[in-house]
């Protein structure tokens, strides 16, 4: 395109250049002809016969003829560059108009290409959709099968549970078609042999008969009392789910009648409260193994075979073996005398009557066994047992078996180390430091604080752990500190307790008692007193203790694990205060509680305030009499405040009284506890300053105003 509009441009030059030129050649013969006249006229061919005015006229003309060549050529460069203005502009508009072509060529590819890209998110949003659909429909089938299976399961489980049950009634027809015919055959048999024997066993013959008799009644008597407490079980379930409501309405008003406002910690996020142990709220699943548990219990019972089989009871049951075979075995011995064998069938009469009677009153007596001071029997006990039987089943997962297996050997283990009568022996005082109980949380479980820091005491680790004799006493002393804390239990609204473990300044794990001594401590308490402990808050861990607590994890269920908290030293009292009133806190965790208190007791209530960043907070106490004692604690979570105590009068002309000076108190604060006897009306100010970059702190305080007297 370029190319072609040079060619023309210069065609079009060349064509003005030949006209030019053509009226020079023109202008240049008619100047030459001109000349050769004037020449003629003149007198000769150079004009010397010219005059000096021609000669003039001459010059002048040749000078206009220049300026004429001049304005010739001006006239041809303007022409030339009109020529080359107009090219430029046409060159111009057609560059102008490729580029437009081009531009509109560029915008409609754009608009191809946007077109195919808007297509291409229609399709991609239209294959989203269609994704969503099929996996819609895909969770809904997952859905329906899962539904199926379960539903499948539910009634395998059924039918496998029919079966078992019509296999324990056929076995119990079985054993009870067996025992009939033993009884008729020994029956059958005495009377065979009383015939034989004549008139001198006619007496004996009766006595035998009326034994039988009476055996056979008892037995029908036994049964019939089973089938009694089976439907007395029923009875109490229904009777428990009737009262559900009742007993969960007496609940909330418990719960609304204590006073957890005191602290601002959110105490509804925590999980202080237990598992509900009543029947109406319990799961499904989880009734029909409490039902299934009480059932067994009774049976055990009734039977006596609650305990396990140990040197005593294998004794009676050689005894009652042999008295039963003595019943079943034929008459061998006919060469003795009928007086022989009467007295032997005397002797054997009474031996089977003995043991009845001692296994009779062995039932009694375990239908008043009681553990933990609750009845252990259902069809005796109440809310108290269920919430027993409970804890064993929620340590197993809800397995009867194991469930009834762990509470066997529970009572096996407490036989065997007399521990009914653990709280009366005497251990002294030297383990009194290492843990105690002290005070209730805010849903009023008893509190057990280990502290394991006095055992970085050399004549204290002896004491404890220096020799095995030392090891047994002090777990046997943890044991019983244990029992009483359980006797603080109603096993109704409160069942557990919470444990506080404080690890300041102990013996690392290197000390191969402690290992030794943690782990039988915690295997026996998980063991034998199941679910009896809501949380295990650990505070003052050190870093060492993680690894320690990692070894020690195999050896716990992961329910028990659940229950475990850890705090760092700087975090104690924030902690200890999510589950415990600061006046159930001992000082030196931060909280308000001392040692044989004389002016505070549990009653007198904390109040809070919170002191916010940058700012002061005043506490006023009134004392509107004079001759007044005013006493009062307070405590500021985290402390690094600035602090002080006036007593300011009402009347204005008396002077201000400062109680205490105002200085920073530090992190490793504890709580302030002081006295004002005034001398005339006025009230005592506290000053609170929290500094700009800290956060909010809250405050705990209570006062008290007593006569100087007291």
């Amino acid at each position: 395109m370029a190319s072609r509009l040079e060619d023309s441009d210069f065609s079009h030059m060349g064509k003005n250049v030949q006209a030019n030129d053509q009226k020079k050649e023109v202008s240049m013969d008619g100047k030459e002809k001109n000349i050769e006249e004037d020449k003629v006229k003149g007198g000769g061919k150079n004009g010397e016969g010219k005059t000096e005015d021609e000669s003039k006229t001459d010059e002048g003309w040749k000078n206009d003829e220049e300026k004429k060549e001049d304005l010739n050529k001006f006239d041809f460069g303007v022409q030339i560059d009109e020529a080359k203005k107009e090219d430029a502009k046409e060159t111009n508009e057609m560059k102008n108009d490729e580029a437009k072509k081009e531009d509109l060529e560029v915008i409609n590819k754009m608009k191809i290409n946007d077109g195919a890209k808007i297509d291409d998110v229609k399709a991609a949003n239209e294959t989203k959709k269609d994704i969503k659909e099929i996996t819609v429909m895909k969770s809904d089938e997952e859905k329906k099968g899962d539904v199926t299976e379960i539903n499948e399961v539910k009634k395998e489980d059924e039918k496998k549970e029919d079966e078992v049950k019509k296999n324990d009634m056929k076995t119990s027809e079985t054993v009870m078609k067996e025992g009939e015919k033993k009884m008729n055959e020994n029956i059958v048999a005495s009377v065979a042999d009383k015939e034989d024997e004549g008139v001198k066993g006619g007496e004996e013959k009766k006595k035998d008969e009326e034994n039988e008799d009476n055996k056979a009644v008892k037995e029908e008597n036994i049964s019939q009392g089973v089938k009694e407490r089976v439907v007395k079980i029923d009875e109490n379930t229904k009777h428990a789910e009737g009262n559900g409501e009742l007993n969960e309405n007496e609940k909330k008003k418990d719960v609304e009648g204590e006073d957890v406002s005191s602290c601002n910690v959110d105490v509804s996020s925590l999980s202080l409260n237990e598992d509900s142990n009543l029947f109406s709220d319990l799961k499904e699943n989880e009734k029909k193994a409490l039902v299934e548990l009480r059932s067994k219990i009774e049976e055990a019972i009734n039977e006596n075979k609650l305990f396990k089989p140990g040197k005593e009871n294998e004794d009676a049951k050689d005894e009652g073996c042999k008295a039963n075979s003595s019943i079943e075995e034929p008459q061998k011995d006919n060469e003795k005398s009928g007086e022989d064998q009467t007295e032997e069938k005397k002797l054997k009469s009474d031996e089977t009557e003995e043991s009845r009677d001692e296994t009779q009153d062995a039932v009694e007596r375990n239908k008043d066994i009681k553990l933990w001071g609750v009845p252990l029997l259902p069809s005796k006990g109440g809310n108290a047992t269920d919430a027993l039987l409970l804890k064993f089943l929620r340590a197993r997962d809800f397995k009867v078996i194991d469930a009834f297996d762990m509470l066997r050997n529970t009572l096996h283990w407490r036989k065997e180390n007399q521990m009914d009568s653990i709280l009366g022996e005497d251990f002294g005082y030297d383990f009194c430091s290492t843990a105690y109980i002290n005070g209730e949380d805010r849903q009023g479980h008893p509190v057990c604080y280990n502290v394991f820091g006095v055992l970085a005491d050399d004549e204290m680790y002896n004491k404890t752990l220096g020799t095995e004799e030392n090891r047994d006493k002090f777990v046997r002393w943890r044991l019983q500190l244990m029992e009483k804390g359980i006797q603080k239990l109603d096993f109704n609204r409160v069942s557990s307790l919470l444990q506080i473990n404080d690890l300041k300044n102990t013996p690392g794990p290197s000390k191969k008692e402690v290992r030794l001594i943690t782990k039988q401590v915690v295997g026996t308490l998980q063991d034998n007193y199941p679910e009896f402990v809501l949380k295990n808050i650990f505070i003052n861990v050190p870093f060492w203790y993680y690894a320690f607590a990692a070894i020690l994890s195999p050896f716990l269920t992961q329910r028990t694990k659940s229950k475990f908290v850890y705090a760092r030293p700087s975090k104690v009292t924030e902690t200890l205060l999510k589950y415990i009133d600061p006046e159930e806190i001992p000082v030196f965790y931060g909280g308000l509680k001392r040692d044989n208190d004389s002016d505070f007791s549990v009653e007198d209530r904390v109040k809070e305030i919170l002191v916010k960043s940058s700012s002061t907070e005043t506490i006023e106490i009134p004392a509107p009499e004079a001759g007044r004692l005013i006493v009062w604690d307070l405590v500021v979570l985290g402390w690094e405040v600035n602090y002080k105590e006036e007593f300011i009068p009402d009347d204005e002309k008396s002077y201000t009284i400062i109680v205490q000076k105002e200085r920073k108190l530090g992190i490793q604060e504890g709580s302030i506890r002081n006295s004002f006897k005034n001398s005339e009306p006025g009230k005592i100010v506290l000053v609170i300053g929290n500094a700009a970059f800290k956060t909010k702190k809250p405050a705990f305080y209570r006062y008290k105003i007593k006569n100087s007297s007291s």
